[in-house]
């Protein structure tokens, strides 16, 4: 494989060995070229530690990588916002959560597909279909979303704000300032055993 990334085969069946089949390593890598600078900078430590960072929160997301689709069917309607100019093109039900960050919402699959240049807002059955398509949606919000929090995951971690900010970007309100700290401490759990296994450290600032 021609990408480089800091995380083997070997150490990404190590973290997962109960995933989906859907979930590639293959795909993973491939999806890192769409985002060049994720797990690549800042020096050795700092990417290992942003992989770690990525999938760890990926991982409890999922389950363990172990769901490609949000389990709560009776949801799937609500993501579905008519008031974007495009609407809900594929359906009332066809935007609930897949891939390895839960992509949700129609304007979320515009924005995500639109800069990948896949067009999942007509299509987004393709986050469940396609393995590096899922990944890379979970990599398009780590590198370039803010969500409810104030930097994106990559700089939070490049940028030495802790493992906390990705938390809080990608889950703040319902996590953070004591919304459910059993969910804060799996995700900081998860981290520290998959810095362990990449050979990393996690720095401080660890809960929000």
């Amino acid at each position: 494989m021609s990408v480089s990334f800091v995380v083997s085969a070997e150490q990404f069946d190590r973290i997962f060995p109960e995933r989906n089949p859907f979930y590639t390593y293959e795909g993973l890598v491939e999806a890192t070229s769409k985002y060049p600078e994720f797990a690549r900078s800042g020096g050795d430590e700092i990417a290992r530690r942003e992989a770690a960072a990525f999938l760890a929160n990926v991982s409890h997301e999922t389950l363990q990588l172990k769901h490609v689709t949000e389990i709560n069917t009776s949801l799937y309607h609500h993501y579905c916002d008519p008031s974007q100019p495009y609407g809900c093109p594929a359906g009332q039900s066809a935007y609930y959560g897949r891939g390895p960050i839960q992509l949700s919402w129609n304007f979320n699959y515009k924005a995500a597909g639109d800069a990948l240049g896949f067009d999942l807002l007509n299509h987004p059955e393709l986050v469940e279909q396609d393995p590096m398509i899922a990944w890379a949606t979970g990599l398009w919000y780590w590198n370039t979303q803010v969500g409810p929090g104030t930097y994106t995951c990559h700089d939070a971690i490049v940028g030495d704000q802790g493992f906390r900010e990705t938390i809080r970007t990608i889950n703040g309100p319902l996590e953070c300032e004591g919304g459910n700290p059993r969910q804060v401490a799996s995700r900081i759990r998860l981290f520290t055993e998959y810095a362990e296994i990449l050979g990393t450290t996690t720095g401080d600032r660890l809960s929000c």
